[in-house]
């Protein structure tokens, strides 16, 4: 299939979760989106490619056996983006299986039955590695956060934030000393096809403060009517 070029929305990191089992889809789905992920699923891998290029994902998550088109005929279309990574699930676990599901382009291999915080950890894995490009450190003050490995510190000491906790605060970072209006945040951390209870954006702000100790400090100031702007020496 041929890759057309577009502009990545910035937001949330996006998941696409391909597998006819509606229980495996539904339980992969739930645990990405508590840890602050963005998450479509598709039953096959026809199916897959539209959503593909309606949504671009950042990170597919595949079964081997479905309807339609398997995962490996979809991993073999949708592996020439370097941008996008892939990891296989399958019940299958010879070497044989894994070797082809790896030359046809996935990142990753793991074989049913899994626990879900294995797979979240090889999720964050291949997003690490796939974006060599996002290196970059950015200082904001006493802050510091590195995208590549999507980390953060505050004054040398490690902050544990989740996906939504991380981009929020990013994108804070990006614009400290700024106004952001309460719609361009949501749009721009939850993405532009956010529908829900906009209070999760006063929500994951105070988890932050939380976690920068910002109880006196007010480094996430609240502008009354307006946003919030992030303020650091």
């Amino acid at each position: 299939m041929p890759e057309k070029e577009k502009e990545e929305p910035s937001g949330p990191t996006r998941v696409l979760v391909v597998d006819d089992e509606a229980a495996i889809t539904g339980f992969i789905q739930l645990g990405l989106s508590r840890e602050g992920f963005e998450v479509r699923t598709a039953p096959d891998g026809r199916a897959a490619l539209t959503v593909v290029d309606q949504f671009a994902p950042d990170i597919v998550i595949v079964d081997v056996m479905m309807p339609r088109m398997d995962g490996l005929a979809l991993t073999r279309e949708l592996a020439g983006d370097p941008r996008r990574g892939l990891i296989i699930l399958s019940a299958r676990d010879e070497t044989q299986d894994r070797v082809q599901g790896l030359e046809l382009g996935a990142d990753d291999y793991l074989v049913k039955p899994f626990e879900f915080a294995e797979l979240l950890a090889r999720v964050r894995s291949v997003l690490r590695r796939r974006q060599p490009d996002q290196a970059a450190i950015l200082r904001a003050g006493p802050l510091e956060l590195d995208r590549a490995h999507r980390s953060a510190t505050l004054e040398g000491r490690s902050l544990e934030l989740s996906p939504r906790e991380f981009d929020l605060l990013s994108f804070l970072a990006e614009h400290r000393g700024e106004v952001l209006e309460r719609d361009r945040l949501l749009n721009s951390v939850w993405g532009v096809s956010f529908y829900g209870d906009d209070n999760n954006l006063e929500v994951y702000i105070r988890y932050l403060r939380r976690k920068l100790g910002d109880t006196e400090r007010q480094l996430i100031q609240t502008v009354r009517g307006v946003g919030y702007r992030l303020v650091l020496d």
